[in-house]
């Protein structure tokens, strides 16, 4: 018996022991939970991400990644249960007010269940403009965001947009924003914060680099513990904001776009501070020692870059990330090093200058170049200056670095190939093949192909292909490919076709495709998706173009601009349908098509009066000018032959008609105009002579017995 009590007792203390040991993990583990519970405070957080804006939107990378991001740093040190977080992605006008209708549930449950304060936050991420978000091509207006947003009866309720000019959404009451950014009162706080990613002018950007956008990184690196500039554990939505602004500034000022500024509008009232993120209670931490400086980038595992912070020597910083490995990279005066590190549960790991080491440049090649700022060859590369090709397999490359990586600075043969090429030119009768980067000219009579980025020139009679980025000029007799964005000029004899933004000069004899163009497309069928500059051809293809289309048919979603052609059909512009009488005939029919400043017109009349014996056909081009909600005015010219029924389409003259059609909007799609017109109708023939009008014209001869009249006319009808 007492041998079993022994065994009994010692049990009970490995158990206790056990417990014990365990507590700290647990107690890291569940301390948001807990302390909410014990604070009586409950967190609940709308989180929205949204890629498609729309149709004449270009389609965002990575609005719903951000949303989840933003989602992971609420629960990991936000206090907000998995439970608390409504997460919607690609969702729509509908499923956005439902949201807000499972929050206003939320924050009402809570009360009934007696918790005494409760926080809403609201994230979005995706496309906006000056007046309201736009998702999935349906627009809710700031006015319904802001009243969805103050219809929830919680204690605070924080906006956090990411979005293009959602800085109008901080303006939307007119009010100024309070110098003193946060006044709070922790427990107590009461009221409204608006935080916007720029302002109400600017877009907000995101970067393939950081795989999300330049706000939301920062914002998130910020929350992490970058921000914590009182070194007390704790980040408060002043410094998260403070530190997102700066970051987000210094980061976009040399971007294509400029600049971006974030906003805020802040009514809250109360003392302290309104914390938003807690270190204290992330299972794992990293800090960085006093000693260590310069700007980090902490990568997981995956490769995803989940923080990056400008260390400055003098104070320590600690950040919290969930347990798992790390790679870090350090920028400190032109060079660069690296260290990998462990985060365990419960545990804080120190990172200090020591660990890191030293390595060789980036590369300047856009998006996926291998080649370093000081021209040596990349780690794991052979450097040959010069090879001479054949054929694949016999190459001075397979003789002298037997199966390793390659990059040259020359090259001549029949086939040149190998990984990289760097400040030379590569010369062949038959082919150029690259699997990473080149800098430099590729000239072949027969294809180029680069796996990666390409910078300088590609010459071949056939094809060449970029993988990636590329920077120059790429001409062919045949086809040109670019997999990323191409800044430079693309001329080819049948095909140009580029995955990402054309910046400059695209010339083909067929066919020119990119999925955004800034500059002009010239050829028989451009296709630009987003366009700012102009295109030139027989087709035309766009979604919102910011320029000119002129061909003989344009299409798109969206012109500011002139769409100058035959047809026009732009989704947002002008499709018309009209009817008038007028002193030539008693009856007519026309449309009118085109963007909302410039229009094609396509006429054609009869007189029932003269038994239906005369009727015209005609088309025209002319400018639509708004006067202000109601009134309008269209000025155009028009060319119309008149014909006779029993002889139709028989008639050699032409009638010239200027108008300027004054219009009235009496209903969206019903409004009166009346145009006073110029005509001129010239009888090329003693045949075509006929009485043109109701009123007297004047009358000069033409030749060989020819006519012309002209005389002051009137129209009066209806659009639809």
């Amino acid at each position: 018996m007492s041998r079993m009590i022994s065994v009994l007792l010692w049990s009970a203390l490995l158990l206790v022991s056990s417990v014990a040991d365990a507590a700290p993990a647990n107690a890291n583990a569940n301390a948001n939970a807990n302390a909410n519970a014990n604070n009586g405070v409950r967190r609940l957080a709308l989180l929205v991400g949204v890629n498609d804006g729309g149709p004449e939107r270009t389609r965002l990378r990575y609005a719903a990644t951000d949303a989840q991001s933003f989602s992971q740093v609420l629960g990991e040190l936000g206090g907000v249960a998995p439970a608390d977080r409504v997460l919607l992605l690609e969702t729509g006008r509908a499923g956005l007010l439902e949201g807000f209708e499972r929050m206003k549930r939320l924050v009402a449950s809570s009360k009934a269940s007696g918790v005494s304060r409760v926080e809403v936050l609201l994230y979005y991420s995706g496309h906006s403009d000056e007046t309201g978000l736009l998702l999935q091509g349906e627009r809710l207006t700031y006015g319904e965001l802001r009243r969805a947003l103050e219809g929830l009866p919680a204690d605070v309720r924080i906006a956090v947009l990411d979005s293009c000019a959602s800085g109008a959404f901080a303006r939307r009451k007119g009010g100024s924003p309070r110098p003193a950014f946060l006044v709070d009162a922790g427990s107590r706080v009461t009221g409204q914060a608006i935080l916007t990613s720029s302002s109400e002018d600017e877009a907000s950007q995101e970067s393939d680099r950081l795989g999300g956008s330049f706000f939301t990184h920062h914002l998130i690196s910020g929350l992490r513990g970058a921000a914590d500039m009182t070194r007390d554990g704790r980040v408060t939505l002043n410094e998260a904001y403070q530190f997102a602004f700066h970051e987000t500034l210094s980061r976009t000022e040399r971007t294509q776009r400029g600049a971006q500024h974030p906003a805020y509008d802040i009514e809250l009232a109360g003392t302290g501070d309104l914390v938003m993120t807690d270190l204290r209670a992330t299972s794992a931490a990293l800090v960085l020692t006093d000693s260590l400086q310069g700007r980090l980038f902490v990568r997981d595992e995956a490769g995803r870059l989940v923080v990056e912070v400008m260390k400055v020597a003098g104070r320590s910083t600690e950040l919290g990330l969930a347990p798992g490995r790390y790679r870090v990279r350090r920028e400190l005066d032109g060079g660069l090093s690296e260290a990998s590190f462990v985060l365990s549960e419960g545990r804080s790991t120190q990172l200090v200058t020591a660990s890191f080491s030293s390595v060789l440049g980036e590369a300047t090649v856009s998006r996926g170049g291998s080649v370093d700022e000081v021209g040596e060859a990349v780690p794991g590369r052979r450097r040959l200056a010069f090879n001479f090709g054949l054929a694949p397999g016999v190459s001075s490359n397979d003789w002298f670095a037997r199966g390793a990586e390659v990059e040259n600075g020359w090259a001549l043969g029949f086939m040149n190939h190998a990984t990289a090429l760097e400040g030379g030119a590569s010369l062949s009768v038959l082919s150029n093949a690259y699997g990473d980067e080149a800098d430099g000219v590729l000239a072949t009579a027969g294809v180029n192909v680069v796996g990666g980025g390409m910078r300088g020139a590609q010459l071949s009679s056939l094809l060449n292909v970029t993988g990636r980025d590329q920077g120059g000029a790429q001409l062919t007799a045949g086809v040109n490919v670019v997999g990323g964005s191409m800044t430079g000029a693309q001329l080819a004899g049948v095909v140009n076709t580029v995955g990402g933004t054309m910046s400059g000069f695209q010339a083909s004899a067929a066919v020119n495709q990119a999925r955004s163009v800034s500059g002009l497309q010239l050829s028989l069928v451009n296709v630009g998706g987003d366009v700012s500059g102009a295109q030139v051809g027989i087709i035309n293809v766009g979604r919102v173009v910011r320029g000119a289309q002129v061909g003989l048919i344009n299409v798109a979603d969206e012109v500011h601009g002139a769409p100058v052609g035959l047809l026009s059909f732009v989704k947002q512009g002008q499709l018309h349908l009209e009817l008038w009488s007028s002193d030539i005939l008693l009856t007519n029919v026309g449309v009118k098509l085109g963007g909302r400043n410039v229009y094609s017109t396509f006429v054609g009349g009869f007189d029932p009066t003269d038994r239906f014996q005369r009727f015209s056909l005609g088309a025209g081009l002319g400018v639509h000018i708004p006067l202000g909600t109601r009134f309008w005015v269209d000025v155009d010219a028009v060319g119309s032959s008149v014909h006779l029924l029993r002889e139709p389409f028989a008639g050699n003259n032409l009638l010239a008609q200027a108008r300027a059609m004054v219009g009235f909007q009496i209903l969206p799609r019903l409004a009166v105009f009346a145009a006073p017109t110029y005509n001129v109708y010239f009888a090329f023939s003693p045949e075509e002579r006929r009485d043109m009008t109701r009123f007297t014209p004047r009358e000069r001869p033409l030749g060989e017995g020819g006519s012309m009249q002209y005389w002051p006319g009137i129209q009066l009808g209806l659009r639809i």
